[in-house]
């Protein structure tokens, strides 16, 4: 599957569940949100860099604006 993403809001478009945090974050819940994934976009260069993968618990532990 390819996307092509210009800002946060088209992310949740595909992904309703997904939460738009600032700094073009966005947490996506995975497994039922038994786990949560932290990625940060360069929407103009379509690049996504992950900044955290880990379990719903070790998310809480986590700063996802700043990771």
């Amino acid at each position: 599957m390819s996307s092509v993403w210009k800002t946060p809001n088209d992310v949740k478009l595909t992904y309703a569940t997904a939460s738009i945090l600032k700094d073009s974050r966005v947490v996506f819940n995975i497994k039922g949100n038994s786990y949560r994934l932290v990625v940060k976009f360069n929407f103009e260069k379509q690049w996504a860099f992950i900044r955290f993968i880990g379990t719903h618990a070790e998310y809480d532990r986590i700063d996802a604006n700043i990771i």
